[in-house]
């Protein structure tokens, strides 16, 4: 296993300015505190002298690395490629503006080694912003808490500590860094909680993150909570609402037919209007057809899951007397 007991996994686009400040604090907080550790900025696209700075810090200091996109891909991206990358027992996110403080990583790192949490979330309980901004996260988080049962202040919170082994086992597209803690939930990794943290206010360059994130943040939101409570068994979902649709539309057709015959062979009058006149003869038509291809799509998806599992390799996190020395090199005893 590795020796390193901290990796700090640092995503930064633009952010010339803060960068050199940030290097020299974190390795004074390091130093202080006699941690093994590494820095890894993950250069998201920058247009102006981020990698330059990266480059600068490496050489002054080889304990902080980088990786460079050749365009901006989003934080997503950049803390996948980081978590990938990185040796350390504990991992430390934070952003590159200088808003998170490095003075909060020992604390973070005891809580996941001493307190055996395996997520440990910031909350910025006082925050620099704007009305504009504070508002919209409050209830962003909320509805996020009570949709995914996890108790945080703070999901969006740049500062986080993980253990290895959850950092190894997610998987982090798309726009989901905000709900990390609810993929390592669903991953199974339940021991989550949060600490206060300092938010500092912004001391160079602009934010690069407008309104239109809570807006993506609810669809991802959906997105997520669809994906982690149906992968598995699609078809209870589509399978559902197919046949719940279809035996609506059963009912409407005998009804239907029913009002037909009963007004040929019992009144012994003509309808005065053609089956296919009443607008819920096509309102039936509809909801068969509908209910046929949900049931169909759920049909179909349970298949293709059910080929994925067959060839998946589940998580094994300790063994005994059973292929010890292929055992992988992020186990662990947290979970």
């Amino acid at each position: 296993m590795t020796n390193l007991q901290l990796s700090i996994v640092i995503p930064a686009k633009d952010e010339e300015e803060s960068i050199p400040e940030l290097c020299s604090w974190i390795s004074r907080v390091m130093q202080s505190h006699g941690f093994s550790y590494e820095v890894l900025f993950i250069d998201d696209g920058s247009t102006d002298g981020t990698w330059d700075q990266i480059l600068a810090a490496n050489h002054q200091n080889p304990a902080i690395k980088g990786i460079r996109f050749n365009r901006n891909f989003g934080k997503s991206a950049a803390l996948q490629t980081g978590f990938r990358a990185v040796q350390g027992e504990v991992v430390i996110t934070m952003d590159a503006d200088l808003q998170d403080s490095p003075d909060e990583i020992p604390e973070l790192y005891r809580m996941i080694k001493e307190q055996k949490f395996q997520l440990v979330s910031g909350w910025k309980k006082k925050r620099n912003d704007p009305l504009s901004k504070t508002l919209p996260s409050k209830f962003f988080n909320g509805v996020t808490s009570r949709i995914s049962g996890i108790k945080l202040h703070d999901f969006n919170c740049g500062l986080k500590a993980y253990d290895r082994m959850v950092i190894k086992n997610i998987n982090v597209y798309g726009e989901m860094h905000r709900y990390i803690p609810v993929i390592a939930k669903w991953a199974g990794f339940t021991r989550i909680t949060e600490k206060v943290v300092e938010h500092r206010a912004r001391k160079y360059g602009s934010t690069k993150f407008g309104l239109e994130r809570f807006i993506n943040g609810f669809l991802d939101l959906l997105s997520i909570t669809f994906v982690s409570k149906f992968r598995q068994k699609p078809m209870h979902f589509f399978g559902t609402w197919g046949t719940l649709s279809f035996l609506i539309g059963f009912v409407l057709t005998v009804k239907i037919f029913w009002d037909k015959m009963y007004s040929l062979y019992i009144d012994k009058l003509p309808m005065k209007r053609d089956i296919t006149d009443q607008p819920i003869f096509y309102l039936a038509l509809v909801a068969v057809v509908i209910g046929v291809q949900l049931f169909v799509t759920g049909f179909l998806a349970e298949m293709l899951t059910m080929q994925s599992q067959s060839k998946r390799d589940y998580l094994v996190i300790e063994k005994v007397g059973v292929d010890q020395e292929e055992k992988k090199v992020y186990s662990s005893t947290n979970v």
